[in-house]
């Protein structure tokens, strides 16, 4: 088939080419800042979902840790309640006799009364005394003499009371020999 094409409509098809090249053109432009912003788009949302991850990694931790520190003081609570359980039970039992208590004395006044001799020389520790510290029988000074001295007292059920393990060596009375 021929076609004979005019100048007329030669013009009139140039005109139509350079309609669809400038719909062209701004379709692409069009399509590019569509693809731009769906890029940017893209780049925040990723950016929010790491930042989402981070956060959610660190609630994790903290979350670990505090259930870590809940079990502890679980732990600590329960061994607490079995503790003064204990105390109840001994507390309700009232004293034995023959069961000692030592009592801490500073330069003679009595300081605290403790359930153990080792309770005791540990408390004088954090007063000054060194840990290493050799304790000994005190000799026939008065109590005053010492800057810390222990005594033993003995619950005596016949007198209700505790009285001291190992009495003082009995003193002249008046003078007297």
């Amino acid at each position: 088939m021929i076609r004979i094409v005019t100048r007329a409509r030669l013009v009139q098809l140039e005109g139509d080419a350079r309609t669809a090249t400038e719909q062209a053109r701004q379709t692409s432009v069009a399509a590019n800042e569509a693809f731009g912003r769906h890029v940017r788009e893209l780049f925040a949302v990723t950016d929010r979902a790491e930042r989402a991850e981070a956060v959610t990694d660190e609630v994790r931790l903290m979350f670990a840790r505090a259930i870590e520190e809940l079990s502890e003081a679980q732990q600590e609570l329960l061994l607490k309640a079995i503790e003064i359980r204990r105390l109840r039970e001994e507390l309700q039992r009232g004293p034995v006799a023959g069961e000692t208590l030592t009592v801490l004395m500073h330069h003679g006044e009595p300081h605290a009364v403790y359930a153990s001799r080792d309770d005791a020389h540990a408390d004088t520790g954090t007063h000054g005394l060194p840990a290493d510290h050799v304790w000994t029988r005190c000799d026939e000074r008065p109590a005053a003499a010492f800057k810390w001295r222990c005594e033993a007292f003995v619950y005596d059920s016949g007198s209700n009371g505790f009285h001291r393990a190992c009495p003082p060596a009995p003193g002249a009375l008046g003078g007297a020999a």
